[in-house]
């Protein structure tokens, strides 16, 4: 591939403040240039260096090596602590996205108040993504590429499936009994029931 299209894509990436797409990219650069190419080049030469060049969802963006970013984080970082509610919600819509305000509480099993989803918008995690073409048209959230930069994913497809959250220990112990509650609860209502068709037959009904 001819170095100079490369250094092209290389300057478009470079100057821009914020991640573009292949698309995005395409319109500063000349039409025969093979973008997704020339990233692919980019990539691998920016490997194992201080900087790296990095895919997000469907965005592109140069940023410091993940084992030297410590070298530029501030000493007065402010931690900001989300609540359990936030935390669910979040995992709700990363797992499940995109879904609607009423399917999270589905899903929850209890009512979210408006301002967990602003707490997660206002952090750019989340989005509103239009909305669902069903009676009422309710908006629908997905998780943003700030959110996969923050915990270092790709996509969506790179979030750890349950076993590995247990293997983790991240599952919460207390979450992990009732769910152990609910299954056996579940067992022991189709049991009754199976017991109650067996009197049934038996007493000729």
């Amino acid at each position: 591939m001819d170095k100079q299209d490369i250094r092209a894509v290389e300057a478009t990436l470079f100057a821009s403040e914020k991640p573009l797409t292949i698309r995005e990219i395409e319109q500063y650069v000349e039409n025969d240039i093979d973008v997704k190419q020339a990233l692919n080049v980019l990539q691998e030469d920016y490997d194992g260096r201080g900087i790296e060049l990095v895919k997000r969802g469907d965005q592109w963006h140069f940023q410091t090596a993940a084992d030297l970013s410590y070298l530029l984080r501030k000493e007065s970082d402010q931690l900001r602590k989300l609540s359990r509610a936030a935390i669910e919600t979040l995992s709700i819509i990363a797992y499940h996205g995109p879904v609607s305000r009423a399917e999270i509480e589905s899903i929850r099993g209890v009512q979210i108040s408006k301002g967990t989803l602003d707490v997660l918008m206002e952090t750019e995690w989340v989005k509103a993504a239009g909305r669902r073409e069903v009676p009422g048209r309710p908006l629908i959230y997905i998780v943003t590429n700030d959110f996969l930069t923050h915990f270092g994913l790709n996509s969506r497809k790179d979030l750890p499936g349950i076993s590995d959250l247990k293997a983790s220990g991240l599952l919460d112990p207390v979450d992990m009994a009732m769910e152990e509650l609910d299954l056996s609860a579940g067992e022991n209502e189709q049991n009754d029931v199976e017991l109650n068709e067996d009197n049934s037959e038996s007493d000729g009904v």
